[in-house]
């Protein structure tokens, strides 16, 4: 029996992440949401730039990212920058929490997205980068740009 393609919806990007970080690794995590977190989300109105990724006492927690207040909800609205849970195996963040101690590696949420009505957020395991490992990733898109506008003149439509 094949199966089903998953039903995938992107919601937002940390491109900062990518820009800051190397992703050594990646991995996907529930979150746990109220229903107007959820409803403001499907708006599109989540903010992924300053988020980062703690582990405490046992669980794995995302800080900094902003879910605006939805529009319509009332007292149920939450708090837009507050602690929000991971929803990962213990086994999961044990393993995490091992490499998160090692120097230098810290988790980034990378993106947001649905997967059918599921909210997930994928993880990235990533080592900072230096100012001239940026200019140098500046440097090769800049090159690659170049090239491809080369092509295009040189070979149209």
């Amino acid at each position: 029996m094949a199966n089903k393609p998953d039903n995938i919806k992107t919601i937002a990007t940390n491109k900062k992440a990518f820009h800051d970080y190397f992703v050594e690794e990646t991995i996907e995590a529930g979150i746990a949401l109220a229903g107007t977190e959820v409803k403001s989300i499907r708006q599109g109105a989540v903010n992924l730039k300053d988020a980062w990724c703690s582990i405490e006492g046992g669980e794995a927690f995302v800080n900094g990212m902003h879910i605006s207040p939805y529009e319509k909800g009332n007292i149920f609205n939450k708090q837009p920058l507050r602690q929000r849970k991971l929803l990962l195996h213990k086994k999961e963040i044990h393993r995490l929490y091992g490499r998160i101690k090692q120097q230098g590696y810290t988790l980034i949420p990378l993106s947001l997205y649905f997967k059918g009505s599921i909210v997930k957020v994928q993880l990235g395991l990533c080592k900072g980068k230096k100012l001239y490992d940026k200019r140098e990733d500046a440097a090769r898109r800049e090159m690659k740009r170049e090239a491809d506008r080369a092509l295009k003149e040189r070979y149209p439509g």
